[in-house]
């Protein structure tokens, strides 16, 4: 049998790996069809799997990072040990499939149990000869394809809080909606609106606010937030403050969320309740990401 024509690993002293803790070894890059590989070595067997008393043998794809979303690839492969007895060469190959799908979420593949320690160690085979021994690999890209695309959900361990105080001035209760500046949480920016006089069926009964997006359109047409707020019209004379708190998804089809009916109008405009003081009054919006859907390419 001729030897691999894509990467040899030859290993000195293979008993130090053992005796130095080494449970898990990566070879140097080799490239095959186009892309970068590595062999991937347990010396003692793969104990995630467990794996014991065999060597475990993988191949991994290498920089999974610029390989895309949704982008496979099909991959006939074979595993060697050099006999150095003979000058030939053990040839394993993965029996229960043919071709193995890799990808960004799976990209290493191999034998678990690809050569039983025993074995290695018989003097009589020539794999491990004055403490040496030789490993390859041949990798064969059978195809590739896009599957498409999707999206990822990522939930937040641990959510932050980001507070913002807005004031509305010149306030006239007749007008159709208040914008405040935009601010910044959680690596998007936001604004309170303010409906003084109500929004869609409520208009004329109770002031609506609700929580917007400010730049919609930097966001995909598949990416979503997942916020908790709380909105706030604070009470300037006594404290009273009123707030809403709930739970929603931000996108570009759904860029703002709130309370129609946050308040009374008459509650509202009411001098002796202090919500408006001299034409303003205070808003403040509470804004905690609990996820992020991005759109996987």
């Amino acid at each position: 049998m001729i030897p691999p024509a894509h990467y040899v690993m030859k290993v000195q002293s293979f008993s130090l790996l053992a005796k130095n803790s080494i449970e898990r070894y990566e070879s140097g890059k080799f490239e095959a069809g186009g892309y970068k590989w590595k062999i991937v070595l347990y010396p003692n067997g793969n104990k995630s799997k467990d794996v014991r008393e065999h060597i475990s043998l993988y191949l991994a794809l290498d920089d999974t990072n610029s390989l895309h979303h949704g982008w496979d690839i099909y991959v006939n492969f074979r595993f060697f040990l050099h006999d150095q007895n003979n000058d030939n060469y053990l040839v394993v190959q993965d029996t229960v499939r043919k071709e193995r799908r890799f990808h960004k979420m799976k990209a290493e593949w191999g034998i678990d149990q690809f050569i039983p320690l025993r074995d290695l160690n018989l003097a009589s085979k020539g794999y491990l000869v004055d403490d040496t021994c030789a490993f390859g690999a041949e990798v064969f890209v059978c195809k590739e394809r896009s599957t498409g695309k999707g999206e990822c959900l990522v939930m937040m361990k641990e959510a932050i809080t980001y507070k913002y105080l807005y004031e509305f001035d010149n306030l006239k209760l007749d007008s159709e909606c208040y914008n405040s500046k935009p601010f910044n949480a959680g690596n998007f920016k936001w604004k309170i609106k303010l409906y003084p006089k109500g929004k869609g069926a409520e208009l004329g009964n109770y002031l609506s606010l609700y929580l917007a997006l400010a730049d919609p359109l930097a966001l995909s047409t598949c990416s979503k937030i997942y916020a908790q707020i709380i909105l706030l019209i604070l009470d300037q004379k006594q404290a009273n403050h009123h707030f809403g708190k709930a739970n929603y998804w931000f996108s570009v089809s759904s860029q703002e969320n709130g309370a129609a009916r946050f308040m009374p109008i008459n509650n509202f405009t009411n001098q002796n309740l202090g919500y408006v003081v001299k034409d303003s009054c205070l808003v403040e919006a509470e804004v905690i990401i609990l996820g992020v859907v991005d759109a996987l390419f």
